[in-house]
């Protein structure tokens, strides 16, 4: 892990948290240049996530191993271990976590070819802290919206009686 490691942002985030009702959201930043790490870092930290910081993929792939995530967004073109890289080792693992993948230029041909990797979203390099806040928004909204349990439209105020008419 690098050292931007950091913890729960601002105190609305940590009043959440300590009450036990929403607490926030936990994303792995993954990005070897030091300025994008630093800007998607601090651009979710005051938003109220919570966020973890890696300077390349080999690195996220240890922690993801040790830590759990609601996110991860990571750079496509890293040393190492690329996002693309990294992507395919989730999905082999059978791990679903939803993935933003960051580049100058989307590998959309590498992408046709492996749909199963299946990218919560993309974000295009440059982008600003509000891109990126909306992009992470909208796929924890859709993320949030997949896992909703099924909830009957209908309730009743008492049981019907024997012969299926209310008393």
């Amino acid at each position: 892990m690098s050292d931007e490691r950091t913890t729960h942002a601002g105190d609305s985030a940590n009043a959440r948290d300590r009450t036990g009702i929403n607490p926030p959201r936990r994303i792995l930043v993954v990005d070897d240049d030091i300025f994008i790490r630093q800007l998607s870092t601090q651009a979710l930290k005051l938003s109220g996530y919570h966020v973890d910081a890696a300077r390349d993929g080999a690195i996220a792939w240890h922690v993801l191993n040790t830590s759990s995530y609601d996110l991860l967004i990571t750079d496509h073109s890293m040393p190492q271990v690329s996002g693309f890289a990294l992507l395919k080792k989730l999905r082999s693992v059978r791990i679903m976590l939803p993935v933003i993948l960051v580049s100058g230029a989307i590998p959309v041909e590498e992408l046709d070819r492996h749909p199963w990797l299946r990218l919560a979203g993309t974000l295009l390099k440059p982008f600003t802290g509000d891109e990126l806040l909306r992009t992470v928004e909208k796929v924890l909204r859709a993320t949030d919206s997949a896992r909703e349990p099924f909830a009957p439209t209908q309730t009743w105020g008492k049981p019907p009686s024997a012969d299926g008419l209310r008393p």
